[in-house]
């Protein structure tokens, strides 16, 4: 239900998902571990923000001199044009400024930046932010932010989940380094999966113990027992991720893996400890791994695994086919299914892989088809 309600982001009025500071500090600091001058000198920017409320500009600002910026610049989108209309009340930090303005307050967006030291407490940090308010509603597609975002080194947010494919051809058509939030099921579209093939993004280090949770401002009714904690007001998400093209060591974590036979002695899963072979598709010369851990360390061919593997992908350990998904499936030289098989399993689809077990076709859930990279 929880991963539905991610989904649905998509088509519901409400887009926005408020990351917590925890998960934002673990996953810039991963970078970090890896490259301690990952952010030193370069321009951030943070769009598709709320700098009032949110943690990213919060971290960031908080961080500035640690992370040795040069510049931060952070915008909100205008209240009236959002989707999701609630009630609006402007902040204390907003109408306490000489130049509020009731009107723009609503129709515009704002536009945060950190550079300097305005106090003169000889620090730089979030006391030091200034803002004005932006000439357009603050959309990313705008010429006005675009301009921010030719400007900056590298751009950090959690956009809207409708508008993903659309931000992150954003994001490439300037060639920008990025650490963005999105949903696991993002890898399989076709604007998407080309670019993870080609190691031009890929996951970042990851949510905590592989749960995400959200502050939302939907009504809690939108949201199924379980999913939304009262005590929080957060919700709870376990298919989101990281997405990015910024090195961290995880990404270079060879996994350690069993050979076949140790695999079918000892596998923790059933459907594959006892075996006497793995399961081959019949439509495709590659075998099924329906668990990344059961992935043979000594098997050359092609091997189906389910999306969940990308989180483990490690680029030298391993090279991407494909997907076996539609268009891309028929790309890849997936044979057609013979017609009668759709009788027999109506949700059978050109372009996706299929096996036969007992005398029916079963067709696992999107592949990612991968092969043992040769040293």
């Amino acid at each position: 239900m929880a991963n539905t309600n991610l989904a649905n982001a998509k088509t519901a009025k409400n887009d926005e998902f408020y990351t917590q500071y925890p998960d934002i500090q673990k996953e810039i600091n991963a970078y970090l571990d890896y490259d301690p001058n990952v952010f030193r000198g370069k321009t951030v920017l943070l769009p598709c923000d709320d700098p009032e409320w949110s943690n990213f500009t919060k971290f960031f600002a908080q961080n500035f001199e640690l992370l040795g910026l040069k510049k931060l610049i952070s915008t909100s989108y205008a209240p009236e044009s959002k989707k999701y209309k609630l009630p609006y009340q402007p902040t204390l930090f907003e109408t306490e400024q000489p130049h509020f303005d009731a009107d723009k307050s609503k129709t515009h967006g704002k536009i945060f930046v950190l550079e300097r030291d305005v106090t003169g407490d000889n620090r730089i940090n979030i006391e030091d932010l200034q803002w004005q308010y932006l000439e357009g509603d603050g959309d990313f597609r705008s010429k006005e932010i675009r301009q921010l975002r030719d400007e900056a080194d590298i751009i950090v947010t959690n956009p809207p989940f409708s508008l993903f494919r659309e931000f992150v051809l954003w994001l490439m058509e300037a060639q920008k380094q990025f650490i963005i939030i999105g949903n696991m099921n993002a890898v399989t579209y076709k604007e998407i999966f080309p670019l993870i093939k080609e190691n031009k993004m890929w996951l970042g280090n990851g949510f905590q113990n592989g749960n995400a949770y959200f502050r939302v401002d939907a009504p809690r009714e939108s949201y199924a027992d379980g999913v939304y904690d009262e005590n929080t007001s957060l919700v709870k998400f376990r298919n989101c991720c990281w997405f990015t093209n910024i090195d961290h060591g995880r990404r270079h974590q060879p996994l350690r893996l069993m050979t076949m036979a140790e695999n079918f002695k000892h596998s923790k899963h059933k459907e594959i400890r006892g075996r006497e072979d793995y399961i081959h598709y019949d439509n495709y010369d590659a075998i099924e791994i329906p668990y990344t851990d059961a992935i043979p360390s000594d098997y050359e061919g092609a091997m189906g695994l389910p999306k969940s593997f990308l989180d483990k992908y490690c680029p030298e350990q391993f090279e991407i086919i494909g997907i076996a998904e539609g268009d891309s499936g028929k790309e890849l030289g997936l044979k057609p299914f013979p017609p009668e098989l759709k009788k027999l399993n109506p949700s059978l689809r050109q372009g996706q892989l299929y096996y036969m077990e007992d005398g029916y076709p079963v067709k696992p859930y999107a592949r990612i088809l991968i092969r043992k990279k040769q040293s």
